[in-house]
């Protein structure tokens, strides 16, 4: 396996007579943003605890770089918690720096590390604040800085963008960009799938503690569903209905949006289009992330 890869291969997971996780099987690149998505329950924050060891699997294994992640190289791995693991009373650079130490920085290099983290964060002016005088978008800058202060060779972040204006959802969008620019693997889970798609390489969908799709954003939204909008001006759009294979979604007036089934021929709907009159616009539409989100997760519920 190449350097500086993240393997979670195959691990399950019970509580009782629940499920939590099946064969949970996905890899992240060196220097490759991986967002991972999925319904509340679906088994991310499981996977990831998991993955950090703070729950232990029933069966299957984390592996980084080839070999099986032990507690050494978990104190080289950042973690972003979705429920915030900070100590309330604490002062913030106090308390990164002394989440450094326990990484294994001295605390020179811890104290140069936060304070390089703190400014960067945009947290200067509240770095001799109790963490639980901030706001929660700063709580949430201090959760990233104790992630990222022991300088790790991988992240692994929990719902990072929840409770972000959009100010701030930028500079955590470049962070983590910055992070896979020098070739640490990155994986996040969040509800945002817009940003998921403007953001990552790759996208894992999980569903009920498995893995359901897995790949490139652009190659996830071309297997979805085939959509076209066809724009006959002249007629009322009745010509899309009854075609073999295909589906129509919507007319409006003489604009139609019809889906292809498995023998569904874009070029018959065309042919159908242009007996009723001029065809305007004949465009293929790609799913977005959040559309193939719903459509695979309604498939596999129907299953």
């Amino acid at each position: 396996m190449a350097e500086g890869v993240l393997e979670i291969d195959r691990v399950s997971k019970r509580y009782g007579n629940v499920r939590a996780l099946h064969q949970m099987t996905f890899e992240v690149h060196a220097g490759e943003l991986f967002g991972f998505v999925g319904s509340n329950g679906a088994g991310k924050t499981t996977t990831m605890r998991i993955a950090l060891g703070v729950l232990a699997a029933d069966s299957g294994e984390v592996r980084f770089d080839g070999q099986p992640v032990d507690l050494a190289t978990r104190r080289q791995i950042g973690y972003m918690p979705e429920e915030r693991g900070l100590y309330p009373k604490m002062k913030v650079r106090e308390q990164l720096v002394y989440l450094a130490q326990l990484h294994g920085m001295s605390t020179a290099d811890a104290r140069r590390a936060t304070d390089a983290w703190v400014n960067r964060l945009g947290l200067s002016a509240r770095r001799d604040d109790e963490v639980q005088k901030l706001s929660l978008g700063n709580q949430q800058r201090v959760q990233l800085a104790a992630a990222l202060v022991h300088d790790p060779v991988a992240l692994v972040l929990d719902e990072p963008f929840s409770g972000l204006d959009p100010v701030a959802v930028d500079v955590m969008s470049e962070v983590l960009r910055e992070q896979a620019a020098r070739g640490v693997p990155v994986v996040f889970s969040s509800h945002q799938l817009e940003l998921v798609e403007r953001l990552c390489d790759r996208v894992g969908i999980v569903r009920s503690g498995q893995m359901v799709a897995s790949g490139g954003v652009t190659e996830l939204r071309e297997s979805g569903p085939v959509r076209l909008v066809v724009d006959t001006p002249e007629s009322d759009g009745e010509w899309a209905t009854g075609l073999t294979g295909v589906r129509v979604v919507a007319i409006d007036g003489g604009r139609v949006t019809v889906e292809l089934g498995e023998d569904g021929d874009d070029q018959q709907v065309l042919a159908a289009a242009l007996k009723s009159g001029p065809v305007r616009e004949f465009t293929r539409l790609r799913p977005s992330l959040t559309e193939l989100f719903r459509n695979v997760v309604t498939e596999q519920g129907a299953s």
